[in-house]
């Protein structure tokens, strides 16, 4: 008896092997991608007869599924596609590599590459070469990135060692790219291919100090300066302290020959990194030093060059900046140094405005220094530093050197600067206030947004008081003009406006009252002249 099976269950059969045949007619093929003997972020695999794609990370890894009569394996890296073909090939672990070499061989042993020299290429008629020598560098020339770079990777791939061009030239070709790159894949993909660069350029014509600077430059560059990467925390992290090593050892290798740029990204990684908690204080004092006297060398020899004299000057905001430079940490610097820098005018000034800056001005050091600048030139901004050295111990030579100081003095910010220093030691020393407003007067006409000189004004009227009138209207009444003061200084210089606003609020509660005006015969917004030593118009309020 025939055994008779229905059509559907026959379909069923059929389509539940054909699904199983499918699974199992193909495999999933893993590997590494590498580029000038590193993994490489960012390519893109694709296999032949499938429509699955993966892209790279960072440690160039792929997984892919492979159809069972698959050709080739295709890896694109941005504008570059090379195919694989591993119809042959069983092994489900391939890595590829985009310069025909894994990693694990040495210069001498990768595969197609050509070690002569360009004069030995043409010697010997290298067709290939000379070809491709002679199309790359019109397109260079016109600016025509695009155009140049096919022939340019051929040379750069095959013959790494003909000519330093190729390098100068692929740099500045991948720098215009990751400027043009529209979008963060592509561009860290360029900034990939910029460090492979540079690492490559190392391994064939060496200036290892040099080329390290450069890269160290444009990594810290490229990955911290645009916004729209995205870096995290750790991420931003990590970069800066990758840079950081690639300068480090640049400026270890190159000493006085390190470049401007070098020295001054160098050290604004390493306020970073301190900011971040990576480094402590002592190391942003050393690398400050390490590059001080580097750039002071060239300084030496080209005492005006422009970049020498702008790098010194960057150098100095960095680390004045950088919350590092406290007073212990500049002494500790300064003070085994000081008899090397007092042989030079210019270098003894510049440190004891650093001092002067941290508020270092009451250490030996400052005092030392501030003798030494005056017994070189008895100018006013020596006489000044002599005068601040003395406040506490003679006040009465302090004030001689003040004058000094604001007789020989033409720059009007620092004349008032001056004036303001000489009026509030005036005040604290000595309590003369008439005096002391006079001072305070002559620093508002030298320099009229100097909130300081407001405030102390704004103090000594409001010490007036005391003084001032015959009965406790008149003398609450200075209030009105002390707060006046109080008001401008925060009106012309914002940096004060906090202190400004709490002296206002603690000055209006003794205002006369609204009755007392009334009993007084005034009026709210009247004019009123307050006497004696005062002698100046303010306006009545109430509180």
């Amino acid at each position: 008896m025939k055994t008779i099976i229905p059509k559907t269950i026959l379909l069923t059969a059929m389509l539940t092997a054909l699904i199983v045949l499918s699974s199992v007619a193909q495999r999933v093929v893993t590997g590494t991608v590498y580029r000038e003997g590193k993994p490489a972020a960012g390519v893109t695999v694709e296999a032949n007869k499938s429509s699955e794609t993966f892209m790279t990370s960072f440690d160039g890894k792929y997984e892919i599924k492979v159809p069972d009569k698959c050709k080739f394996l295709k890896f694109t890296f941005i504008d570059d596609s090379r195919k694989l073909d591993i119809e042959s090939n069983t092994s489900n672990v391939i890595d590829f590599s985009f310069d025909g070499a894994i990693p694990a061989a040495s210069a001498a042993e990768e595969k197609g590459v050509n070690l002569k020299s360009q004069q030995e290429l043409i010697a010997a008629g290298d067709k290939d070469f000379m070809s491709n020598m002679s199309i790359y560098p019109e397109f260079y020339k016109q600016k025509d990135y695009k155009s140049a770079m096919g022939p340019w990777r051929k040379l750069y791939r095959s013959y790494p060692k003909s000519t330093l061009n190729l390098y100068i030239h692929g740099a500045n070709m991948y720098q215009d790219c990751i400027e043009k790159a529209k979008d963060v894949a592509t561009k860290k993909a360029y900034i990939d291919s910029l460090m492979q660069l540079y690492d490559r350029r190392i391994k064939y014509f060496d200036q290892k100090g040099y080329v390290l600077g450069r890269q160290g430059t444009d990594y810290i560059k490229y990955y911290t300066a645009d916004t729209t990467l995205n870096l995290s925390d750790s991420e931003m992290k990590t970069v800066l302290k990758k840079g950081y090593n690639y300068l480090d050892e640049s400026i270890k290798l190159q000493g006085n020959e390190s470049e401007a740029p070098t020295l001054l990204v160098y050290l604004q990684v390493t306020r970073k990194l301190y900011s971040l908690g990576e480094f402590q204080s002592d190391k942003v004092v050393e690398n400050y030093d390490i590059t001080s006297k580097i750039i002071n060398n060239y300084l030496a020899k080209e005492p005006t060059e422009e970049k020498y004299t702008t790098t010194r000057d960057y150098l100095d905001q960095i680390f004045q900046t950088s919350g590092a430079a406290n007073c212990e940490s500049l002494v500790a610097i300064y003070t085994p140094k000081f008899n090397e820098i007092a042989k030079d005018l210019d270098a003894l000034k510049k440190m004891l405005r650093i001092l002067e800056k941290q508020d270092c001005t009451e250490s030996p050091l400052f005092a030392k220094a501030s003798e030494k600048l005056y017994e070189l030139e008895p100018s006013a901004e020596a006489a000044f530093n002599m005068a601040r050295m003395f406040v506490k111990t003679d006040f009465a030579k302090a004030k001689g050197y003040y004058k000094q100081a604001i007789d020989a003095e033409t720059d009007k910010e620092l004349l008032g600067k001056y004036y303001y220093e000489l009026a509030a030691f005036t005040f604290a020393k000595e309590n003369d206030a008439p005096s002391t407003r006079n001072y305070l007067r002559k620093s508002i006409d030298n320099n009229p947004n100097y909130g300081k000189a407001y405030l102390l004004m704004g103090d000594v009227i409001a010490y007036g008081a005391k003084s001032v009138g015959t009965n406790d209207f008149e003398k609450s009444a200075v209030y009105w003009l002390a707060v006046d003061y109080f008001s401008k200084a925060k009106k012309v210089d914002p940096e004060v406006t906090v202190t400004a606003n709490e002296k206002i609020n603690l000055y209006s509660q003794y205002f006369p009252s609204k009755e007392d005006i009334f009993f007084n015969g005034l009026t709210i917004g009247q004019s009123y002249k307050i006497g004696g030593w005062i002698n100046e118009s303010t306006t009545v309020r109430g509180k």
